[in-house]
């Protein structure tokens, strides 16, 4: 597959919470660094994300009594999954894995910091209204083809896949630089949506053949 300058590697939220040893540890969190350092190398264009709440955010579990992690309840806006208390602004499960290298990044997107609402997305918030602003800073540089990895693949990189398709953006998912956290079955689902939305899912070899 052919890398032009009109595509975007996004790279989502490899922070120290979500690597082994974080607040919400995905499961080989950090065997996503090494391809995405390989792809990197790949693209003119990267963008890194970054989970970044308040304490006492409104998708922590700790902000009810009575709740435990990974509950859902209904908030203004829908379902929402409760979590561990994560990637609190300014701790240091909220920075980036220290193995991660890309002092080429041109944006770091913070993402999660309004309280009252959760954003798994890296283009709108749960609500899938509220915008980031990453859609707009991609329209103003004339970026058309979205790349995605990082974490997690069933939550932050799967709704920021279908966010980029929604909008119109070509959406590609680089499935070994991801890892998933497939609560509930959330993998299938999000496959599954993939399919419907046309967002394409391949290995980063691809990028080198």
């Amino acid at each position: 597959m052919q890398i032009t300058a009109q595509d975007i590697l996004v790279v989502i939220d490899v922070q120290n919470d979500f690597c082994p040893g974080g607040a919400l540890a995905v499961a080989d969190g950090d065997a996503v660094i090494d391809p995405i350092h390989r792809i990197a190398a790949r693209f003119e264009h990267i963008v890194l994300t970054q989970d970044w709440h308040p304490a006492g955010h409104s998708s922590f579990a700790s902000s009810y009594v009575g709740r435990q992690p990974f509950e859902q309840i209904d908030l203004s806006y829908g379902a929402q999954t409760l979590w561990p208390d994560h990637c609190i602004q300014g701790s240091k499960g909220a920075e980036f894995h220290p193995a991660l290298g890309l002092p080429q990044a041109e944006l770091i997107l913070r993402k999660g910091f309004r309280r009252e609402i959760d954003s798994y997305s890296a283009f709108f918030e749960n609500d899938r209204q509220t915008p980031t602003g990453l859609a707009g800073s991609l329209r103003e540089r004339s970026l058309s083809r979205v790349f995605l990895a990082g974490l997690a693949y069933d939550f932050c990189v799967g709704w920021s896949a279908l966010d980029a398709r929604r909008l119109g953006l070509q959406a590609v998912v680089l499935r070994d630089a991801c890892r998933a956290i497939d609560l509930d079955g959330a993998v299938a689902k999000i496959e599954t949506e993939f399919s419907q939305a046309g967002v394409m899912l391949i290995e980063s070899a691809t990028l080198f053949g």
